[in-house]
């Protein structure tokens, strides 16, 4: 008798325990708009990264999760599902021979690129995880501008 009264002693307060933990069990959404694409060819790329130092990432090795989306009139736009509480960061191309790279004239990327946190990007003004990342700790809707350098 007493171990059974031991037993659900124990599973009760296991039972408390989860009851007051924080943050979504099923984890948080990340839904990345983009819009006024400058054509509707290829696909838009949509790379999610949760880590310092993982941009720049020209060869998409350091990223946590990956989508690709149709365009739409000019538009594109995904959800990240099941995400745990903490900060990431978006890196988009418009991908638009569809090759899942970023392809490069001399220096400069030849198809549309964007980054959360960002409205332009240049030699001065590069993007790395620390300015790109965002907190997320609730569902969250993000549009992302894309550049055509």
């Amino acid at each position: 008798m007493k171990s059974i009264l031991f037993s659900t002693g124990v599973l009760l307060a296991f039972l408390a325990m989860g009851s007051f933990s924080h943050g979504k069990p099923d984890g948080y959404s990340l839904s990345v708009a983009v819009k006024d694409l400058r054509n509707s060819k290829g696909q838009v790329q949509f790379v999610l990264y949760n880590k310092e130092n993982s941009i720049p990432d020209e060869h998409y090795n350091k990223f946590y999760r990956r989508l690709s989306a149709k365009i739409v009139n000019g538009t594109s736009s995904v959800t990240f599902e099941n995400l745990p509480e903490g900060n990431y960061a978006v890196n988009v191309l418009h991908d638009e021979n569809s090759n899942s790279k970023i392809d490069k004239g001399l220096f400069l990327p030849k198809e549309g690129i964007g980054f959360s946190n960002f409205e332009n990007i240049g030699f001065a003004n590069r993007p790395d995880f620390k300015k790109a990342s965002l907190l997320l700790n609730c569902d969250k809707r993000l549009e992302v501008r894309i550049i055509y350098l």
